[in-house]
């Protein structure tokens, strides 16, 4: 069985999520620094089946570019380029780090938990993996 993940990248640090052997549940994975992305996704894929890699993409809330677009693009080029045989997504994030806030709210984390960037980071990838697998169940039950 084979996994995807998800990665919800920054300038200095990086939201890993993967879904079950299955592909049906997105938990987080860990939150590394930028520098280390590749080292971490070589030793990862290694181990792992991983089918696809879901890039969040940012974008402002009337669809355009941000300041992190370029440097999100020139990832995923350098991903698809260490990579080539894992297909790379990507996955629309305008709402992760706000929906991600909430979901730790509502799970109970206290205020000191919530001001980690780390697990905001961790769990926005899970989100943004979760967003794809909706979307990819959707597609394909509504194609037949």
């Amino acid at each position: 069985m084979s996994r995807i993940l998800a990665i919800d990248y920054g300038g200095k640090r990086v939201g890993l999520a993967v879904t079950d052997t299955l592909q049906m549940i997105a938990n987080g994975l860990d939150t590394i620094s930028t520098a280390e992305v590749f080292t971490f996704l070589k030793n990862y894929l290694a181990k792992e089946n991983v089918v696809c890699i879901v890039v969040g993409e940012p974008k402002r809330l009337n669809n355009t570019a941000t300041h992190s677009t370029e440097m999100t693009e020139k990832f995923v080029q350098e991903l698809k380029k260490k990579f080539p045989t894992v297909p790379v997504e990507r996955m629309d994030e305008r709402y992760t780090s706000k929906m991600a806030f909430q979901a730790m709210i509502d799970g109970g984390l206290k205020k000191k938990d919530r001001q980690n960037k780390e697990t905001v980071d961790k769990v926005s990838a899970t989100l943004i993996l979760q967003s794809y697998l909706q979307q990819v169940n959707f597609t394909k039950h509504n194609t037949h």
